[in-house]
């Protein structure tokens, strides 16, 4: 593959950062919390040739600015609307994992002219239950704590203890390790301002609070396809029962012993399914 090309575009006074590669039906992905473009990037050789493939890092993430601001689920699809305003594109197939799928759907609910179909990776929005590790950071006080964990002597030890456990012949799975390299991107101020931001906006002590339940019967239904791992440990896999129930003739595809990162621990199934669904719809 060839090396990819960072872009930034300016919205609303603030650097959003893209990847833009290949050519064909637009395809726009869109990462969870702690993520970035990065979590992506590993698909685009696989599907760019057929396929025009733009990856955003969503404000508060990655390479793209961190202000201070509203990091809502409508916020986010607005700024992914202005995005794609910039770039001339009328009409996408939307990819969110995580919270990428929470922002998707809203993107959906408010813009239907712009999305042909929809493909939710381990989504949220799709019920309650979320880890309590993400509940932890809606709490009071975790502006507090949060300096703390990320600090370096906090992230080297840590670290030595992965290398050490590595030269046993214990390896960490996907999902640690993807989630351990977001939370170590949280080491200025500005990134842990954001997560807290993000993460309080969809979630509470007690688990989600926007559930997309209660405006998907007031949409359209389109060709919907979603994506989880049987061993998601961060939110639980039976969500995709529940959509499957409320979207007519959505698709689901579960990667058995996959975590919350199905696209990360097989990739080349999930281009093979996202490839044949955008082909067959």
């Amino acid at each position: 593959m060839e090396p990819l090309t960072r872009r930034t575009v300016t919205v609303h006074g603030h650097e959003l950062s893209y990847l833009d590669s290949g050519t064909g039906a637009v395809v726009l992905f869109i990462h969870g919390i702690l993520g970035s473009q990065r979590q992506w990037t590993h698909l685009i050789d696989r599907l760019q040739d057929d396929h025009r493939l733009i990856v955003p890092d969503l404000f508060g993430h990655g390479e793209s600015d961190k202000p201070v601001g509203d990091y809502s689920l409508g916020a986010h699809a607005a700024t992914l609307r202005d995005l794609l305003d910039r770039l001339g594109i009328e009409q996408v197939t939307l990819v969110g994992h995580s919270l990428g799928g929470g922002i998707a759907m809203v993107f959906y609910y408010l813009f239907p002219s712009r999305v042909k179909r929809l493909v939710l990776v381990s989504s949220g929005g799709l019920g309650r239950e979320v880890n309590p590790v993400l509940r932890a950071a809606s709490l009071p006080g975790a502006e507090w704590v949060l300096p703390v964990l990320t600090s370096g002597w906090i992230r080297t030890g840590a670290e030595s203890a992965g290398r050490a456990l590595s030269r046993a012949g214990l390896r960490a799975g996907t999902d640690i390790t993807t989630i351990w390299q977001g939370f170590t991107s949280l080491g200025d101020a500005a990134s842990r301002r954001a997560f807290l931001a993000t993460t309080r906006a969809v979630i509470d002590p007690g688990g989600q609070t926007v559930n997309a339940h209660d405006y998907l019967p007031d949409v359209e239904p389109i060709p919907t396809l979603i994506v989880w791992g049987s061993r998601d440990r961060m939110i639980p896999a039976w969500h995709a029962i529940g959509a499957q129930k409320a979207v007519p003739e959505c698709r689901v595809e579960l990667f058995e012993g996959a975590g919350h990162f199905p696209h990360l621990d097989e990739p080349d199934r999930f281009a093979d399914v996202l490839r044949d669904f955008i082909a067959t719809t």
